[in-house]
């Protein structure tokens, strides 16, 4: 996959893994623009990277979803690239919480609905240029889910489902749909508190720009292939043992 030249969204840019890749997609000649719920965060990161272009959007909520779907189309008609990275999670006891249903729909809006509503408004606009490619960020946990991550593990196995019949679907097409499933990486996302085995945000990413490099339709960083081999051998086994991290 060539990785100059393009015009990149990506979702989820302001912090952690969406901006570092941010930063070293500028840094290969790339257009790169970024969104997120959070303007204070979006322009941090404008401070750091002055070359990001930057919007701010709640993905979760369709209209303004839709709103910023046609503004991409209208101000950026060279977009060629699509990276889905936005997500939030809640650490909860389902049963327990009083708020879970309103944490399950949030979720499910931002990990999944968001990208398959970009995907779907936006795809007019990227399947016309060139090096067209959707990408979708997921998670070892689409093979054995973490009980304390009930609707992150969901949704990102919901995500995990589509981005495969995508990809069929589109098996005849230019436009390229690839998978990324990140292991826990070490970000803000954990509060300061990342599990023991967290990677380096670096190493994530490097680990990305090598499988894109080599046309990997699905890139599994990290432990994320032994998770997956271990899912197909013992799914018992790995389902204890990803419950085991602290």
């Amino acid at each position: 996959m060539k990785l100059s030249n393009n015009t990149i969204l990506i979702t989820g840019g302001s912090s952690g893994i969406g901006l570092a890749l941010s930063k070293v997609l500028i840094e290969k000649g790339n257009t790169v623009i970024i969104c997120g719920r959070s303007e204070a965060k979006l322009q941090a990161a404008k401070a750091q990277e002055p070359r990001l272009i930057t919007y701010a959007c709640d993905l979760g909520d369709t209209k303004a979803c839709h709103d910023f779907a046609q503004t991409l189309m209208r101000q950026h008609p060279a977009l060629n690239i699509v990276i889905n990275n936005a997500a939030i999670a809640h650490k909860i006891d389902f049963l327990q919480n009083d708020q879970a249903l309103a944490f399950a729909e949030n979720e499910i809006n931002t990990n999944l609905l968001a990208p398959i509503r970009l995907i779907k408004w936006l795809y007019p606009t990227i399947s016309v240029n060139n090096n067209a490619a959707i990408i979708n960020i997921t998670t070892g946990l689409v093979y054995a889910p973490r009980a304390v991550y009930p609707f992150y593990n969901a949704s990102k196995a919901a995500l995990h489902s589509f981005t495969q019949t995508l990809r069929f679907n589109l098996r005849q097409e230019k436009t390229k749909v690839i998978e990324v499933l990140f292991p826990v990486v070490d970000t803000p996302w954990h509060g300061g508190a990342p599990p023991k085995i967290a990677i380096p945000v670096a190493r994530a990413v490097a680990g990305m720009i090598k499988g894109l490099e080599k046309d990997k339709a699905e890139i599994k960083i990290g432990g994320v292939a032994i998770l997956y081999w271990l899912s197909r051998i013992a799914p018992g086994f790995a389902f204890k043992k990803i419950n085991q991290v602290t």
